[in-house]
Formats: structure tokens, C-alpha cells, sequence
């Protein structure tokens, strides 16, 4: 290629690593050469001379009562800004735990690692803490100190939905969560919604119950009828359940409640699901993309040595739409 562009391979190095500033005349010269020749660079050489893959390992394992289109538009948003970055991304889905992280770690097939469906005692961090390479956590362990991790503030995030309803003039809200798999792996966002919901439920004096949800349209039905045995007085509830928010709501419309006449619903789930509903929802939104930006972001810092906030929290945002209202006299 050298020979071809008449220049010395030293330059053609410059102008591929972007290490030295070349003129323009002689980088043109360059380029048409490698379009000319069809260079493309070796990745195995590259991160040989290197010592970097330029690849990042997604760990995001699928587990029981994982919606996976809502942890796939994260995993989208991590594969697009590492492009950005000109990095490529290695998805690991299977349940290994810290076996995983060791091997991806000891077999060099990745720079740096984004650890996602985070528990409180997740089994995974004593190993992130002793890794030689970068980490960051989309979301938060019981224990964060010492790593880097960024999630939606999930129990302001559950709070914020009781004082909207709240203020409506509601006084009996429940929480209809996640399945019950998902708070029996303590997983950090699930817990922390349900703190924020009781916490204040309790400030503001509203009756406030949750109740773990299988993710079917017959898990809802039968959810929807045992909420209205247990409290008739019941005005509003909170959905931490994407693939069940319309079939809860269509299951209490069929059983004689108007949405949002006798009934107010605000979900916790990303906008377009509540923007499609069969009524579009108030909810407060799950900012897959930016937080899958964010991880990135951090990591590529601490790839290159700079400084980086511990713990990066986004404040929720409440979107009113159609299906909440000031709560009728009885």
C-alpha cells in the first residue's frame, strides 16, 4: 500500500491511527490507495500490537421474568454507541455469574465489561471488584462502593407515581409489579420501585399494596379480580409490568372499571409502550437508550484513564396522558 501511494509505510501508519497529523495531499493519496487495494485491517493484528480488542462484553443474562424487547432496546442503545466509538459489542446472555466473568476476562476477548439485571446480592460483584479490566453496572447492587454504576432512580421513579396519583386525590393505590421470580432474585429495580411505592404511600396516607405479577393476559385477569376482592375502594394502580399493562387494563374494564372515570393507571415502562396503549398511559418513562449510551460513555473514560462519577442516577420523568384523573366522589 505504501508502495502504491508512493509515500513511506510509517505514513501509511499515521494515517490509519490518526497518531500523527499528516497533510492533507499525502492522507488523500492514502485513502485512494487503501479504497484501491480494498485494505482493510486486521483486527487480530491490531489488538495484538495493541493489547486492546476493541470489544465490549454486554452481560445480560435472560432469565426468568426478563421482558426481553424492553432489555433489547438497552442492549440496541450499548451496540450503537460503541459503534460510535468504533468498539463492537459481545452479547452474553446465558446465567453464568461470576464463571462468566472470568472467563471473558481471563480468554482477553474483551477490553471492559457492561453488567446488566443487577441483584442486591448479586453473586457477580466480589468478582467485578478483583477484575484488570473496566466495569460499569446499569443498575445498583446493595453495595455499590467501589464500582461504577448507572441506572433510572427507581424508587424515586415509584414514589413519583403514588404522589401523582396522590395529589389526583386518591387514597388506595396498589402496585401490580413484576413476576414474583424477579423480587425473589432481589433484583435491584424491582426492589427499589417497591420501596419508593410504600415509602410514600406511607408520606402521603395512602392505603398501598403490592402485588407480583406473572407476565400473561390470565395472570392479569386474575390479578385485576383479586385487587377489587381485596379492596373495593380501590381508585388507581401502579403497572411495573410491561407485557401486562393492557391486558390488566382491558381485564378491569371487563369487570365494570372505567379507565380513567373509576379507575387511574400510571405505568412504570418506556414511552412507545405507553404512547401505543389501546389508551395512551401516564407513566414514567424507562430511558432504556440513554442509560445503554451512558454505560458506554463511562466505560470508554475509564478505557482511557479519565475520571468518572461512582454512581450516576437519572431522576425520573412523569408523563401525563389519558389514563389518570382527580378521583371521583364515591
Amino acid at each position: 500500500m505504501a508502495r502504491h501511494a508512493g509515500v513511506s509505510p510509517s505514513t501509511v501508519s499515521y494515517v490509519l491511527s490518526g497518531k500523527r497529523t499528516i497533510s492533507e495531499d499525502t492522507r488523500r493519496r492514502v485513502q485512494e490507495s487503501i479504497d484501491a487495494l480494498g485494505y482493510t485491517p486486521h483486527a487480530g493484528a491490531r489488538a495484538l500490537a495493541s493489547n486492546r480488542s476493541n470489544v465490549l462484553a454486554l452481560m445480560l443474562p435472560l432469565r426468568p421474568g426478563i421482558h426481553v424487547p424492553v432489555v433489547m432496546q438497552f442492549a440496541a442503545s450499548v451496540v450503537t454507541t460503541a459503534r460510535a466509538h468504533e468498539h463492537d459489542v459481545l452479547l452474553l446472555t446465558q446465567e453464568e455469574g461470576a464463571d462468566g466473568l472470568r472467563r471473558v476476562a481471563g480468554s482477553a476477548l474483551a477490553d471492559a465489561l457492561i453488567v446488566m439485571d443487577v441483584q442486591l446480592h448479586d453473586d457477580r460483584i466480589p468478582q467485578l471488584r478483583t477484575l484488570d479490566r473496566p466495569s460499569v453496572l446499569i443498575g445498583f447492587p446493595a453495595e455499590p462502593d467501589g464500582l461504577t454504576c448507572v441506572d433510572l432512580d427507581f424508587r424515586a421513579a415509584g414514589a413519583l407515581c403514588v404522589e401523582h396519583l396522590a395529589a389526583l386525590g386518591h387514597r388506595c393505590v396498589d402496585l401490580v409489579g413484576s413476576p414474583p421470580e424477579v423480587y425473589e432474585r432481589e433484583t435491584g429495580f424491582a426492589q427499589r420501585v417497591a420501596e419508593g411505592f410504600r415509602e410514600a404511600g406511607a408520606a402521603h396516607g395512602v392505603t398501598s399494596v403490592i402485588h407480583p405479577c406473572e407476565a400473561t393476559p390470565e395472570a392479569a385477569r386474575r390479578t385485576a379480580e383479586r385487587l377489587l376482592a381485596l379492596h373495593p375502594e380501590l381508585t388507581a394502580i401502579v403497572v411495573h409490568n410491561e407485557p401486562i399493562v393492557a391486558p390488566l387494563v382491558a381485564a378491569f374494564r371487563d369487570l365494570g372499571l372505567r379507565v380513567p372515570e373509576d379507575l387511574s393507571v400510571v405505568a412504570l415502562c418506556p414511552d412507545e409502550i405507553a404512547e401505543r396503549a389501546p389508551m395512551p398511559l401516564t407513566s414514567v418513562a424507562i430511558p432504556a437508550e440513554e442509560l445503554g449510551s451512558r454505560a458506554v460513555q463511562l466505560l470508554m473514560a475509564k478505557l482511557d484513564g479519565r475520571p468518572v462519577p461512582d454512581a450516576t442516577l437519572l431522576p425520573p420523568r412523569l408523563t401525563v396522558r389519558s389514563s389518570s384523573a382527580v378521583r371521583r366522589p364515591a
